[in-house]
């Protein structure tokens, strides 16, 4: 279609304007072809005659539809150009209030001069993971896609940020960076990511100041590199920056200030640590003063300066540089407060001791004298000597100028030098991601230097931006098979040609400025003549001879030549430099070490790129002249090289392109000024990229998306089951001009205009659609009253016209009769006929044929043989004629070969005799002899370079030697630390024996309170009394007034249960806050701790060298162990065989007289075996602190070891006492008869035998006491042996300490077998000393015994420290009491005695409550506690009863006498199962194995009872708690919580597994409950099953720590659940067209479907319902609680809920009212499978509200005041940030949608504003609801349980 059939009647144009640049109007007539002028009617109501230009008849651009108005990228437009791209950005930046949108690959940001909350961590973790196309413009969308291809690609990334000063570019790369920082994270533990960000307060303070246009303006380019390791984590940073504006230290313009830097210590000289720096206010020096704004509206400079320095810190600058930093830069402030005075015209002077150079000199460090006198004078050098010259008064202050602006350079480069070093990381880097901050185009009323370069730079960028679009359109066409024709686009090589070639601009000032006379003038002469009237780019001024203009790719430029020379060179007089390098201030000269070490700026940097590029280029090594020619490096040649640097770093990187666009100059907030905003766009080259993109294809649109969009311009023929071809073969009847389109592989390309024609077919075809709906309903209502009235005619015409058709079917009949007779007959003799002519016709057919075959068969076989007969005669000729011809040529060949060869041997003969052969064959050989000595040559040359290289390594080895001798000393020194810290170690124990004095000091104080507690009881007793004595007198007035409260009370109760039910709900809203703080405390916890372990497994695998003899137990093991644990561990076999082997003599039953004198022993042997604990304890002590004397008091050592021998030979006695005793118990047991106690095997009888031996236990502890008592006897012998034998005890004494640190009898073992080889050939050897071994045993029962006692005296002072506590709280309580009852005495004697009587008898009244409360409270507790314990009582003597009975039951007398049966052997008169399962403790770790960590959930879920593991379980405690092991159940339940959380960390991403342990998790504790006896959870219970409950142990704090368990896994079930569902629901809940047809899909630009991952399928709604039956089936199978499911379900669709609302938030081109109608229909089926689960009551539909909200403010009408307030208050669930967001981001789809109106989003805002709401605008999709628990016992038997043999736990047995 031609592009003028578009401009018709009512069709919108864009026409020039000096005011708004672009105005739209619309044209009152059709444009005809010849036409010179169009009618126009403008927007404001006036009507317009717009000539068009007669030469070019271009028409004004068309304006795109308002559907596309708006759009998220510019390159969707129809039509691209410079004022649909203007109106573009307006709408969305003053209507929508959305500062970023894309043109292609570029982002354009609009600064809003506001904080907007769109850069919160909610919006970074929104974006995280996203396409780039799928979510709304933003600078995270840039960062995402940078960060994403170069994990996915390998290549380096680059962000360049441009734009004018003030459009936001620092802010821009400051939001990039963040977005690293928090979605990589860092490498290391030391906070990269802060370090990153903490760079910029520092480059901002010193690089950025205040100007016209930006109040944070920065004065620089910089180029920061974020640098990743392999798992894509922040590992460090580089930055390097370009061309500082050193001039604006010495001079500021008019309203613009200096660096802030300056300002904020101005600021903060008040601080002490400033006074040094002598200080003020900003306007009271020269360098602050000149702008006349020193402070800027809203900025605190004092807090700004402490950012900074708190920056500095965090990047690792110390105090002492910090302050030297400051120090400088006054020095710089002071320095330009120096004034010079006139002598002559020719030389000037310093005023004497003038202040500010005093103050001066003195931060800087330098003598006074010599600075005065260098700052009035300068060496001149000549040939043959050296002069001193005065300058004047305006070249010395030019001098100081250029002095303070090169310190400060100086100090620029070093602060930028050390962030680096702070931010360099010593971890490879495998990739990084540049940010490139840098200056836009500049032109102002003069342009100087500076902009020279800043435009010139940007001229490189923007030729390499150019070749980047050219390369991109250029790969999409290639990769869609397109014909690519060559794109004419603006190439901006000539224009760096005359800036940087030969002979160009900067090489002429640069030749200029090596001139000894040279001056501006000149070098603007230069520049006349040498591109003036032969560059086209290069003009001249009309009035001015000292300027040049450049035309850019922006703009034209005119440049001053004033200044150029001086700025270019950078001049400081060297005499200065060198009076600040001998300067006392350490820091000072450090600032100039590059001069004197010549380092380049490539080499600056610790990470190997250019930090800085302001530093002077020099060689390492090289001549002097050398030297000196590298000093003269010029400023713009230093910026060349940095430039080309920074070109080939982004040439080798992918770049992503941000253009910050400053919308007004005023900085006012959302206002847009087209005239600025153009000239930007015209600058930034956006427009370049419109151009680029509409001078091709466009408009580019996927199959489907097409098929889609334009589906009603099919017909139904048209649609075939190949989208591609349907699309094609419409399009072709669509647009005739196959030139307007192509098709690719996925896409179909338009050019400019094709889908604004198509988008008005689209909406022409569905206007007549309506139009055919109307007329059809139209027609339908006139139908049913025409329907009305035919009724009324049909009864009248209904008996005529029947009576007519049926004399009308009576003539058809007789009609078709006669026709049937005439067509038979006819058709007779017609057949007749036909038949007799076929047969003639057949027979003379048959005989021409024949004859006519016969004919040609014959000819055909003649033929044949003449051909034969041919063949051979031809033949046999030919062979003749070709052996003559062959015979005839090989005579003559060899003729002339003869010939020949004659000829040649007569050559040769002649060749031979001559000279000239020889000289022929001597030349060739005389050039390789030449060849040859230059080989040679070479060779040597090369062996000098190898010679001299050897010579430098020799050196490298020699330093290196010196290395590792200064290594060797620090090991030494570190050696003699180690040897402190063992003395450190005896500094310790002494502490250990100041802490028992202080646990004594605490027993004293603790009886001191218990005797001040008793006289204050007494006191309140008495006091008690005396208002008691009262409380008589009041209960008289009491009953007077009962009547009265009866009132009051029921007034008080009906305001009392609504303030009740007001405070449940709070109470329950304060819980569910509680109960989640609490889960996520324990999710941080469970986090921490597989954090802990990961790094332990970490240490282990890089450390793996396992100590020998070493092995640590577990904690819960070592501190768990009772008091007996530890000697059972050491003891051998001793003289008593186990009860079950005992012989079979004569057993009688047993006297209950002896079994209570038994008991009595038992408790004095336990009081014996404490007294000779506090013994050993006491002999522990006595011998170290004899260790420590033992040289000095020798013979008070030999006492002591006497004493000790009497000691050890006592408790051998009393040993042997206790086993007679217990021998004399035994045969008293077994000889002693009674006719009513049981045989041998009853309960008491067992119980007898367990004590007996506990008994024999504790005569093993006394054997080991002695063992340790004999052990230190033994080693103080050997203490006091002759100075001969002490290296052995040395020795031994170092094993003895050796031995502490061991922990099992194994490493004893080892350490014992090493002592025997080392001492074997000592004189006393330790074997001696003990033969069997037990000198080993006693130093782990030494340590066991050290080791309990230290837990005994922790827990006794626990004990004393609670019970003091307590004591003081009850004090406290009392003296508040005390208090208040004086208060209230006080009171009520001030009262009238009306008012004082009933007061008092409220008082009375409240406090007979309390305590009558709390005596019901311990009432019911002591009620409890006695029913458990009759319980159990009654329990025990029945089973006692029964087991008596049925022993003498089934015992006869004589069978107790004559055949003694064992134990084991005795029936059991209760055959059923008990619901108890045993097993050996050693069979502990196998049943974990089998039950736990290798099941399978799946055949469990499928075969077995839900639940099954976590009955077997509790059924395993039941049977420990039966035995009354206490170790076996602590250690069955550690196990079991251990191997669940192994379990869920190996599995924990699969969801069945996490699941089945949830439900066995919960049912594990549903049964702790239920059969814990406690009368709350055995409501439900069988008689039976309470016969199951507990019977020793109270696990509840058990059950609080199952609990946290099933917590975790809740938590992490929900992280499963979310990690699975979250790729479904963007493309199922929102971008999948559940309802096909209803949501068509608007033209989209490049961004919609962006490379960054590729497609993994679509997912549909059913996906996402297949994946929630899935969840709720395996759950239903894991026999979960039905009200956990319920929960689940709830946080499920909360997901579901919050994900599809935050991306409806994030993406414009999903609001609209047709996306609405899909989320609702989306929405009811998500609720209909609630209704199907029959979970509509589970709390999940009301998670869904936020979003059907928002749905429905997507369709409900939006324009009148009434539609605001229905707005209000329907969306109740969403904030008054969504709201507005959804209103802005509304599109529409169809031209028959209007958008949200301004004024009616403010009505909103308005109506809203009271409405007390959180501000964050994206729901928190990682939100966790707290979950609970609910009772819910089970109704299965324990004794009824199976266990299959498939779980492999054949070795427990049922009970």
């Amino acid at each position: 279609m031609a592009a003028s059939e578009l401009y018709t009647k009512f069709a919108r144009v864009w026409i020039p304007d000096p005011e708004e640049v672009w105005k739209s109007a619309e044209l009152l007539k059709d444009y005809k072809p010849g036409d010179q002028v169009l009618l126009l009617h403008l927007e404001e109501g006036k009507d317009l005659e717009y000539r068009l230009d007669p030469k070019t008849k271009e028409l004004p651009h068309l304006r795109n539809p308002d559907i596309l108005v708006g759009e998220n990228d510019l390159t969707a437009l129809s039509y691209l150009h410079e004022p649909a791209v203007l109106h573009n950005l307006r709408v969305r930046f003053i209507d929508s209030k959305l500062i970023y949108t894309y043109c292609g690959i570029v982002l354009v940001a609009i600064n809003p001069y506001e904080q907007l909350p769109i850069y919160g961590e909610d919006i970074i973790n929104a974006y995280s993971g996203q396409n780039m196309g799928d979510m709304d413009p933003h600078i995270f969308a840039v960062a995402e896609e940078a960060y994403k291809q170069m994990a996915r690609d390998e290549r380096n990334q680059s962000i360049i940020v441009s734009g004018e000063s003030g459009a936001g570019k620092t802010v821009s790369a400051k939001y990039a960076m963040r977005y690293f920082a928090t979605v990589s994270g860092s490498a290391s533990e030391a906070n990269v990511e802060e370090k990153v960000l903490a760079s910029n307060p520092i480059m901002e303070s010193i690089g950025n100041a205040k100007t016209t246009r930006n109040d944070n303006s920065s004065r620089f380019g910089k180029y920061i590199e974020i640098g990743f390791d392999k798992r894509y984590r922040i590992i460090g940073a580089n930055m390097r920056t370009y061309l500082l504006e050193k001039s604006r230290v010495v001079f500021q313009a008019e309203e613009e200030r200096n660096y802030h830097i300056f300002y904020q210590l101005c600021a903060s000289a008040k601080l002490p640590e400033f006074k040094m720096l002598r200080l003020g206010n900003a306007d009271n020096f020269h360098y602050t003063k000149q702008g006349g704004s020193p402070v800027i509206e809203g900025v605190d400079d004092a807090k700004e300066m402490a950012h900074t320095r708190q920056a500095c810190t965090l990047l690792g600058i110390s105090e002492s540089y910090q302050m030297g930093i400051f120090q400088i830069l006054a020095g710089i402030l002071h320095l330009g407060n120096v004034g010079f005075a006139s002598r002559d015209s020719d030389s000037c002077t310093i005023p004497p001791k003038h202040e500010p150079l005093i103050v001066f000199c003195d931060l800087m460090g330098v003598d006074y004298e010599e600075m005065c006198h260098w700052l009035c004078h300068r060496k001149l050098a000549t040939a043959t000597e050296t002069y001193i010259k005065p300058i004047s008064k305006l070249q010395a202050t030019n001098a100081r100028d250029a002095l303070a602006k090169h310190i400060y350079a100086k100090l620029f480069n070093w602060i930028v030098d050390h962030v680096n070093q702070a931010l360099h990381s010593a971890v490879k880097q495998h990739s990084f991601i540049g940010v490139l901050d840098i200056y836009g185009f500049e032109t102002f009323e003069i342009n100087s230097f500076e902009q020279f370069c800043i435009n010139y730079a940007n001229e490189k960028l923007q030729q390499q931006f150019n070749m980047h679009v050219f390369k991109l359109e250029q790969e999409e066409y290639m990769k869609e098979q397109i014909p690519w024709t060559l794109i004419d686009f603006y190439d901006n090589q000539p224009c760096i040609n005359l800036i940087e070639s030969k002979l160009g601009i900067l090489d002429l000032l640069d030749e200029e400025c090596k001139m000894p006379k040279g001056t501006d003038d000149t070098w603007a002469q230069k520049l006349y003549n040498t591109h003036l009237n032969k560059c086209a780019l290069f003009e001249k001024p009309r009035l001015s001879n000292k300027a040049f203009i450049i035309q850019h790719f922006a703009d034209k430029v005119e440049y001053q030549c004033e200044g150029f020379l001086e700025k270019n060179k950078d001049t400081v007089f060297e005499e200065q430099i060198k009076v600040l390098k001998s300067s006392k201030f350490k820091m000072l000269p450090e600032l100039f070490q590059d001069d004197e070490k010549a380092i380049s700026p490539t080499s600056a940097s610790s990470s190997g790129r250019t930090p800085l590029t302001r530093t002077p280029l020099k060689p390492t090594k090289g001549r002097p002249g050398q030297t000196a020619k590298e000093h003269k490096k010029t400023v713009g040649h230093q910026f060349r090289n940095s430039l080309h640097l920074l070109m080939e770093t982004l040439n080798a990187t992918t770049p992503h392109y941000v253009r910050c666009i400053k919308p007004n100059d005023f900085k006012f907030p959302f206002t847009f000024d087209e005239k600025r905003a153009v000239q930007q766009l015209r600058a930034c080259g956006v427009l370049e990229t419109i151009r680029i993109s509409a001078a091709g294809f466009p408009s580019r649109w996927t199959y489907q998306e097409f098929f889609s969009r334009y589906r009603v311009l099919m017909k139904q023929k048209d649609v075939l089951g190949d989208r591609k071809q349907t699309c094609k073969n419409v399009l072709e009847k669509l647009i005739l001009d196959k030139d307007k389109y192509q098709f690719g592989k996925t896409k179909i390309f338009f050019r400019a205009g094709q889908v604004a024609y198509l988008e008005k077919l689209r909406a022409d075809k569905l206007r007549a659609a309506c139009i055919r709906i109307q007329k059809t309903i139209r027609g339908w209502l006139l139908r049913k009253k025409y329907l009305r009235m035919r009724r009324a005619a049909i009864t009248v015409q209904r008996y005529v016209r029947g009576y007519q058709a049926r004399c009308y079917a009576t003539f058809l009949r007789r009609t078709k009769a006669a026709t049937t007779i005439q067509k038979s007959w006819r058709m007779y003799v017609v057949r007749r006929r036909y038949k007799i002519k076929r047969a003639a016709t057949i027979v003379l057919q048959s005989y021409l044929r024949g004859y006519l075959a016969r004919n040609r068969y014959f000819k055909i076989l003649r033929e044949h043989k003449a051909v034969i007969i041919q063949k051979w005669i031809r033949g046999w000729l030919a062979h003749t004629r070709y052996k003559r011809t062959m015979h005839a040529i090989i005579y003559l060949q060899c003729c002339f070969r003869r010939m020949m060869a004659k000829r040649e041997l007569k050559k040769l003969k002649i060749e031979a005799r001559s000279v000239e052969r020889y000289k022929k064959l001597h030349i060739g050989m005389e050039n390789k002899i030449m060849q040859l000595q230059r080989k040679v040559d070479e060779q040597n040359k090369d062996y000098k370079c190898l010679m001299e290289k050897l010579t430098n390594l020799e050196g490298i080895y020699n330093s290196e030697t010196e290395k590792l001798r200064n290594d060797v000393e620090r090991l030494q020194l570190s050696e003699e630390e180690a040897k402190t810290a063992t003395a450190r170690v005896l500094s310790l124990q002494e502490e250990i024996a100041k802490l028992r004095k202080d646990l004594e000091q605490t027993r004293s104080e603790k009886k001191s309170i218990e005797e001040r507690a008793d006289r204050y009881k007494q006191e309140t007793e008495e006091l008690m009394s005396n208002l008691k004595e009262e409380n008589t007198l009041l209960k008289q007035e009491k009953e007077t007034l009962n009547h009265l409260i009866v009132e009051q009370a029921k007034e008080m109760t009906e305001t009392m249960e609504k303030k009740l039910v007001e405070e449940t709900k709070q109470l329950e809203l304060d819980l569910n806050d509680e109960r989640l703080r609490y889960q996520n405390l324990l999710n941080e916890f469970s986090r921490l701790e597989e954090r802990y372990d990961d790094l332990k497994e970490e240490l282990t695998l890089m450390v793996n060298v396992p100590k020998p003899g070493h092995r640590r137990t577990d904690s819960t093991h070592s501190s768990n162990e009772s008091e007996y644990t530890f000697s059972s561990e050491i003891i051998e076999t001793e003289d008593f065989p186990p009860r079950t082997e005992e012989p079979t003599e004569k057993k009688v039953p047993l006297d209950m007289s002896l079994f209570l004198k038994l008991q009595k022993r038992v408790t004095e042997l336990e009081q014996e075996k404490q007294l000779m604990q506090d013994e050993l304890d006491r002999k522990e002590e006595q011998v170290l602190r004899n260790k420590a004397k033992e040289e000095e008091r020798p013979q008070i050592r030999g006492a002591e070891l006497e004493y000790e021998s009497l000691k050890r030979q006592e408790l051998e006695s009393e040993n042997k006492k206790l086993k007679n005793e217990l021998n004399e118990l035994r045969k008293a047991l077994s000889e002693k008869s009674a006719p009513e106690v049981t045989a041998p095997g009853a309960p008491a009888y067992r119980v007898l035998m367990e004590q007996l031996t506990s008994i024999s236990e504790e005569l093993d502890v006394r054997k080991e006491e002695v063992l340790i008592l004999r052990s230190q006897l033994v080693s103080q012998k050997e203490a006091i042996q002759p100075k001969d034998d002490k290296n052995t005890m040395t020795d031994s004494t170092i094993l003895l300490e050796d031995v502490q640190k061991m922990k099992d009898k194994g490493e004893i073992a080892q350490a014992y077998i090493g002592l025997k080889e080392t001492n074997r050939s000592s004189a006393m050897d330790c074997h001696e000393l003990n033969e069997d071994g037990e000198l080993w045993l006693v130093y782990e029962g030494l340590k066991q015994a050290n080791r309990l006692l230290e837990s005994q005296l922790q827990s006794q002072k626990r004990s004393h420290e609670n019970e003091a506590e307590a004591l003081r709280g009850e004090i406290q309580s009392l003296k508040e009491e005390n208090n208040r009852q004086q208060q209230l005495l006080a009171q009520n004697l001030q009262l009238p005695p009306e008012a004082r009587i009933e007061a008092s008898l409220q008082h009375e009244i409240t406090r007979l409550t309390n305590e009558n409360l709390d005596l019901m409270e311990q009432l019911e507790k002591q009620d409890k506690t006695v029913r458990k314990l009759k319980k159990q009582l009654k329990v025990f003597a029945k089973k006692i009863g029964e087991l008596e009975v049925g022993q003498m039951e089934n015992i006869s007398p004589g069978q107790m006498i004559d055949e003694p049966i064992r134990p084991v052997n005795i029936p059991r008169k209760e055959k059923d199962f008990q619901g108890m399962l045993e097993y050996k403790k050693e069979d502990e770790q196998k049943l974990v194995k089998n039950l736990i960590l290798e099941l399978k959930p799946r055949g469990v879920a499928v075969n077995l009872i839900p639940g099954l593991p976590a009955y077997i379980l509790f059924m395993c405690v039941r049977h420990a708690d039966y035995l009354n092991d206490d170790q076996k159940v602590r250690s069955l339940l550690t196990s079991t919580i251990n191997s669940i959380k192994k379990v869920l960390k190996k599995r924990g991403d699969d969801f069945e597994t996490v699941s089945f342990w949830l439900s066995n998790t919960c049912r594990f504790l549903h049964c702790l409950k239920q059969y814990s006896g406690e009368e709350g959870f055995m409501k439900h219970n069988t008689s039976r099953q309470n016969e199951h409950c507990l019977t020793n142990f109270d696990l509840a704090e058990y059950r609080q720590v199952l609990s946290d368990l099933a917590i975790q896994i809740y938590q992490q079930l929900v992280r499963v659940l979310e990690n699975i569902l979250q790729p479904m629901i963007v493309s199922g809940m929102l971008e999948h067209e559940t309802i096909q047809g209803v949501s068509g899909v608007k033209p989209t630009g490049l961004r919609k479907r962006t490379s960054s991952i590729a497609d993994e399928g679509t997912y549909t709604l059913d996906s996402i319902l297949r994946q929630l039956n899935s969840f709720h089936s395996v759950m239903c199978q894991h026999g979960m609680d039905p009200e956990l499911i319920k929960q689940v379900v709830k946080q499920m669709f909360y997901i579901v809920g919050a994900i599809t609302l935050n991306n409806l938030l994030l993406r414009k081109d999903m609001c609209s009212w047709s996306k609405g109608m899909q989320i609702r229909y989306n929405v009811s089926q998500l609720e209909e499978w609630l209704r199907d689960k029959n979970l509509m009551n589970s709390g999940a539909k009301e998670t869904l509200e936020p979003l059907i909200q928002a749905a429905q403010l997507l369709q409900v009408k939006k324009k009148t005041d009434d539609d605001a307030e229905a707005i209000c208050s329907m969306c109740n669930a969403l904030t008054t940030a969504q709201i507005v967001k959804v209103l802005n981001l509304y599109t529409p789809v169809n031209e028959f949608e209007e958008r949200v109106s301004v004024s009616f989003i403010r009505t909103i805002q308005m109506r809203l504003r009271d409405r007390k709401d959180s501000p964050q605008l994206l729901m928190d999709a990682k939100h966790i609801f707290p979950v609970t628990f609910p009772f819910n016992p089970s109704s299965l038997a324990l004794e009824t349980i199976q266990i299959p043999a498939s779980l492999g736990l054949g070795f427990i047995a049922r009970v």
